[in-house]
This record gives C-alpha cells, sequence and structure tokens, in this order.
C-alpha cells in the first residue's frame, strides 16, 4: 500500500511541476535572471508550496504514524553548518546554470527531454561522489 501511495503522490508530484512551469528551464532561468527579464511568476508557486507544506509539517508534528501506519521520520537538524551551506550553493548555482534541480529534472528525462538525461546523469555522478568521499572520511 506504501508504494501505490507513494506512486499516486509522485504522480501527482510531477503533473505539478509540468502545470506550474517548473520543468521549463528557460522559466527557471527566467525567475532567476533579476537584472534581465525577470519571470516572478514561479514566487507564486513556491509561496503555494511552502504554505501548503508548512500546514503539512504542522499537522506532521502532532502524529507517530502517518496515515498510512508508516512512523513519522521529521528532519531533527537545526544548525547551519559548513556542508549545508556548501550543498545549497551548489544546489543553487546548478539551478541556475542549467534551469532544473532534482525533481523536475526527472519529470522531464522520464518526458525525454535530452538536457534533462546530462542534468540527472550529472546529478546521480555528484551524489555517487559524494557518498564515496562521506565513507573515505569516516
Amino acid at each position: 500500500m506504501l508504494n501505490i501511495s507513494a506512486f499516486f503522490v509522485g504522480l501527482i508530484f510531477g503533473l505539478g511541476l509540468i502545470v506550474s512551469g517548473m520543468t521549463n528551464p528557460a522559466k527557471i532561468i527566467g525567475f532567476l535572471d533579476l537584472a534581465g527579464a525577470w519571470d516572478p511568476s514561479l514566487a507564486f508557486v513556491m509561496g503555494g508550496a511552502i504554505l501548503i507544506g508548512s500546514g503539512g509539517f504542522a499537522l506532521a508534528k502532532k502524529r507517530r504514524r502517518s496515515l498510512l501506519g508508516a512512523p513519522m521520520q521529521l528532519p531533527t537538524a537545526t544548525n547551519l553548518d559548513k556542508r549545508l551551506l556548501l550543498g545549497s550553493t551548489a544546489f543553487g548555482v546548478g539551478w541556475g546554470i542549467a534551469g532544473f534541480c532534482p525533481g523536475p529534472a526527472v519529470v522531464s528525462a522520464a518526458a525525454g527531454q535530452p538536457k534533462a538525461w546530462i542534468f540527472v546523469a550529472a546529478m546521480l555522478s555528484g551524489m555517487a561522489l559524494y557518498s564515496i568521499i562521506e565513507r573515505r572520511g569516516k
């Protein structure tokens, strides 16, 4: 049941990304281009996501188990450290250069966009490299 629910939630998420324009790199780059032809429409998409997500997290904090019975696993870290700052900077730079972030890139790759395939391959390579570096550091 959890896998079926995860599939449908992912499907709804992917459709939302398509409808909102988040899978269009030109729209993303237009949003990030504050000095040029700035497109503020994605600020409303992000604001709506934050609003809905905040409500969802507020409800989730009051529960020990999900609606399907799985244990709740909410983030507990609250500190800003060098790794978080470097990772978020790398994420932002990659988003600005490519016009993709992970969710929309996977949706776009599934839709057959060659640029998204390249991004997803680079993203997976970066994740593998991070995993190798982390294992060596321990």
